[in-house]
């Protein structure tokens, strides 16, 4: 779920800018050497190339099943990689910020990390046996003592401090900033980058030197560049780079990388953002707690579209957020079946859009607020502060997506669609006599107003619940061309401008756009901890 969550993030991000007229690449994958992969496949008796193939087949298709539109999908197992690492290297070695040396102290497996004294404690294994834990995952540690490189990372604090302070949107959001500064205030070590070849021999082999392997971390941060087209072809896209990361490796995005690339001569990313973990009833997902989701079974279960809305409604970046189904079904629910979805509907039902036409609007009914008094006027107060807040709904939406604050860009939408039902409910169009020219011109001006309030909400929520948004913009008969952001002008014809979708006939009918979900036994506040119950 984790891993989906900032994929997901990573995708309305992209969808986002393409939707802006940027040119946007955006990248995944898997990040397949280092020790914790070697044991995982010696434990499943599998070569490690098969084993990492199998996994990352299944995350590909995750990600494929969930919408994801990454346009480069890297393996660092992959040749091209290979290349990259090694010029990357070498370009280090080159310059002396890297050295054979001799580490020793904590290292954890699980996270492929080096640790100093300070950041382990005391604790119990299952058995009683007394261990060392790392403070910041709670996995075991152990002593390490072997000659390997080492990477000269004290000589960049001072850069790296006066980068961070010259550029305090460089991590976001602040919080994540703030303790990449704290960790900055201490010395901080050189850095262990490579392992003896005889311990982890999977993995990328010291150019020079076959008897020791690169660092894990070090070989995986250099998929951004491979992806670029580096060491060549990355300069295109390079200084536009941003990365999207979980909290747990922030140390590795924050520190140890803007350090490699301040020494290799290459441009720092322009942000790198960060968020947060989700937890189930306040714990973290552990599988010996029996309460991991199933990121591909809840999209089986809720659409897709419906767990993408819900991570990016409910997810806020720098706070653990919370899950349990029943806030998925009512979330879905209120939001997007009721809500969005019956709004539709209303506007396009046959018994008040006899004709399923984009409806004109009449001026004379929905006068320009500093001429109202007009004999036709129909227009309440209400309707003008709608009006208000769809109008500058783009706006708002636009800096809560730069400030990453995708949930409230989401709230902004959702309270505009609450007010176009309540739009609708006051006017009750069902009532009004079709026959009677002037109550034809109200019902029609009714659900132009509505159907506009839709388009906006429709061509906003493409980077978030695309497929849900095609169904919405194609019934209202808005071809892919009229999509973008510069289509997002409201109510022309209020303006006393032209409206290119005023007397089109309605796309087809293909259903509910969004299904109301049944609350299940699954659905429960708390999960179940017997693993019986379904």
């Amino acid at each position: 779920m984790g891993h989906l969550y900032s994929a997901v993030i990573a995708d309305c991000l992209h969808r986002y800018k393409q939707m802006r007229g940027f040119t946007s690449k955006f990248s995944t994958g898997t990040d397949e050497h280092g020790l914790k992969i070697q044991q995982a496949a010696d434990a499943a008796g599998k070569d490690p190339l098969n084993f990492c193939t199998e996994v990352s087949e299944k995350f590909k298709s995750l990600f494929q099943s969930s919408q994801i539109s990454y346009t480069d999908y890297i393996r660092t197992t992959g040749e091209q990689h290979r290349r990259a690492v090694e010029h990357f290297w070498t370009v280090l070695y080159d310059k002396d910020f890297i050295y054979k040396g001799e580490y020793e102290g904590w290292y954890s497996t699980p996270d492929e990390s080096f640790l100093t004294e300070s950041q382990v404690a005391d604790s119990k294994d299952k058995n009683g046996k007394h261990i060392k834990v790392s403070l910041e995952s709670g996995h075991q540690v152990e002593w390490m003592k072997e000659e390997n490189y080492m990477f000269r990372l004290s000589e960049f604090r001072p850069a790296l401090l006066q980068w961070l302070r010259e550029n305090p949107r460089a991590v976001r959001p602040t919080k994540f900033y703030n303790i990449a500064l704290q960790w900055l205030q201490e010395d901080l070590p050189d850095l262990s980058v490579s392992r003896q070849r005889d311990r982890l021999k999977w993995g990328i082999p010291v150019p020079g030197d076959p008897g020791q392997t690169i660092y894990v971390w070090l070989d995986a941060l250099v998929n951004y560049l491979t992806v670029a087209g580096y060491p060549d072809g990355h300069c295109q896209w390079w200084p536009a780079a941003r990365h999207v990361v979980g909290k747990d490796i922030l140390k590795f995005h924050a520190i140890y990388w803007p350090a490699f690339l301040m020494a290799a001569g290459v441009p720092l990313p322009q942000a790198i953002y960060v968020h947060s973990h989700w937890t189930v009833s306040g714990q973290k997902m552990s599988k010996s707690l029996g309460n991991v989701v199933d990121p591909l079974e809840r999209s089986q279960q809720y659409t897709v579209d419906g767990l993408r809305y819900f991570l990016l409604r409910q997810g806020v970046l720098d706070t653990d957020c919370d899950y349990y189904d029943d806030k998925v079904i009512k979330l879905l629910n209120s939001e997007l079946a009721d809500s969005l979805g019956g709004l539709l509907n209303r506007c396009t039902a046959p018994s008040i859009n006899h004709e399923q036409v984009y409806p004109s609007f009449c001026g004379l009914c929905f006068p320009k607020e500093n001429v109202r008094g007009s004999p036709e006027g129909r227009a309440a107060p209400e309707d003008y502060r709608l009006v208000e807040s769809v109008s500058r709904l783009s706006a708002e939406f636009e800096r809560h997506f730069e400030n990453l604050q995708i949930y409230k860009a989401l709230e902004t939408v959702s309270h505009c669609v609450r007010q176009t039902n309540g739009f609708f409910q006051r006017h009750a169009p069902w009532k009004l006599d079709r026959n009677n020219p002037q109550e034809r011109r109200w019902l029609d001006t009714i659900l132009h107003v509505a159907m506009e309030c839709l388009r906006v909400y429709g061509t906003l929520l493409q980077p978030v619940v695309p497929m849900t948004a095609d169904v919405l913009l194609s019934r209202l008969s808005v071809e892919p061309s009229r999509r973008g952001w510069e289509d997002l002008n409201f109510l022309n014809r209020y303006q006393g401008e032209n409206c290119p979708f005023e007397g089109r006939t309605l796309g087809s009918d293909t259903g509910i756009l969004f299904s109301r979900l049944d609350r299940t036994e699954k659905a429960e506040c708390k999960p179940k901890k017997s693993k019986k119950v379904k």
